[in-house]
């Protein structure tokens, strides 16, 4: 290990500067673990590992990042850092995002609401090579591979792609199509497309409707 005094080191990716100093307090009780890298966006984190000398030893990213998404994130780690486990964290309800998460490279996806008393296990079994999720999506996820069966329909929000669930957070942080085409890198012609997507996928009537929709979906999972 090349972290301070052999211990193993962990980047926090949030932007709210309160949940990462909790998070890193309850790392930096254990022992041999030791949170010393904490960035406030995506773009932030991967500056900061671009510059390290060392490599890190383990990623946590919440989903509900400004500007670039947790999961297109999550995407770009895989990508550059392949050996770079990563746990997601986010307040949107794992049937909706922890398989989405677990194709896109992490290795595992935490509840904000269990991640006080449950992260430090996560984090143990992802450092173990194995795969981290709640007992009840883990049950989950057999069952509908026992019944070959795809992504839980629970949730109309289920047959969202990511890149329409990221078009659907940027409306609900109050973007116009116009800024969210430049976040994105699309034109402004492919985003309308997503929104005329979105609106026909949930069943929303009009541009007010999928506003007040988005707004009160990334409410819930700030």
């Amino acid at each position: 290990m090349s972290g301070q005094e052999g211990k193993i080191e962990i980047l926090i990716v949030d932007d709210h500067p309160i949940v990462r100093q909790g998070i890193a307090l309850l790392i930096n009780q254990q022992t041999d673990l030791e949170a010393n890298c904490e960035a406030g966006s995506a773009e932030e984190a991967l500056e900061l590992l671009a510059k390290r000398a060392a490599p890190l030893h383990l990623a946590i990213v919440d989903l509900s990042l400004g500007g670039m998404s947790g999961l297109e994130l999550v995407k770009v780690l895989r990508s550059r850092y392949p050996e770079l486990p990563i746990l997601v964290m986010s307040m949107h309800d794992e049937s909706l995002y922890a398989e989405r998460v677990l194709r896109a490279g992490a290795r595992g996806y935490i509840m904000k609401q269990e991640a006080t008393e449950k992260i430090i296990a996560a984090l143990r079994q992802i450092l173990r090579g194995e795969i981290y999720v709640s007992d009840r999506m883990r049950n989950r996820m057999l069952e509908r591979l026992i019944d070959n069966r795809g992504e839980s329909s629970e949730s109309p929000l289920a047959s969202l792609s990511d890149r329409e669930l990221d078009v659907l957070r940027l409306i609900g942080r109050g973007l116009s199509t116009g800024e969210i085409a430049r976040d994105l890198c699309r034109s402004v012609k492919t985003i309308e497309a997503h929104r005329a997507n979105i609106k026909e996928k949930l069943g929303l009537r009009g541009g007010a409707e999928l506003v007040r929709f988005a707004i009160q979906w990334v409410g819930q999972g700030e």
